[in-house]
């Protein structure tokens, strides 16, 4: 599908069409800030630059939402927007040893009210979770990722990470069984 509007930039638009792409994308930038923000923040850990890579992932988004909805056929537009934050996450890691790197080192406070007994055992259980999603290959933490942390389904975890319904849902498996077995070796261990 080729046609001339198909590079225009957003600022190109005629006043009309861009009002109406800029409400269409606030609506979508509304239901989906959520979701790259939590997806960011699984994959560098810190807020900082979570923060910055939701902010990396909306502007490469805007720039291309147009084209994008032309092509989507009705299809949702969430996994194409993962799958930016996804190579910007990427890009993240391969410049990330020109810079110090900064730990995991808390968890956000629970909004219920627990014992301290609870809560302890609670943020260690996610450090221990965190710790042994940085063991796992990139694709199988990418997956598991999207799908616990943002409740990707199997097809949209596909469309994000660019493979099969099939290779994804034997990935997720993996994945899956993979933490399982660190996250025994961690009891056995201890």
């Amino acid at each position: 599908m080729s046609g001339p509007e198909e590079n225009v930039e957003p600022a190109q638009l005629a006043p009309a069409a861009k009002a109406e792409l800029d409400r269409a994308f606030e609506e979508f930038y509304r239901a989906h800030l959520r979701d790259v923000y939590s997806y960011a923040y699984y994959r560098v850990g810190n807020h900082h630059d979570a923060e910055d890579l939701t902010e990396q992932a909306f502007l490469q988004a805007y720039r291309h939402f147009d084209r994008a909805r032309r092509e989507s056929d009705g299809r949702p537009l969430r996994p194409w927007l993962i799958r930016i934050a996804h190579n910007l996450a990427s890009n993240y890691y391969r410049d990330r040893s020109r810079r110090p790197q900064t730990p995991l080192d808390s968890a956000d406070p629970i909004a219920t009210k627990h014992d301290t007994e609870d809560l302890v055992a609670g943020r260690e259980e996610l450090r221990q979770v965190m710790a042994n999603l940085q063991a796992l290959s990139d694709d199988r933490r990418e997956a598991l990722i999207m799908r616990f942390a943002l409740g990707m389904d199997n097809r949209e975890i596909a469309r994000a990470l660019g493979r099969s319904d099939g290779a994804t849902k034997v990935l997720i498996h993996r994945a899956i069984k993979q933490l399982q077995e660190e996250m025994g070796r961690d009891d056995t261990d201890g």
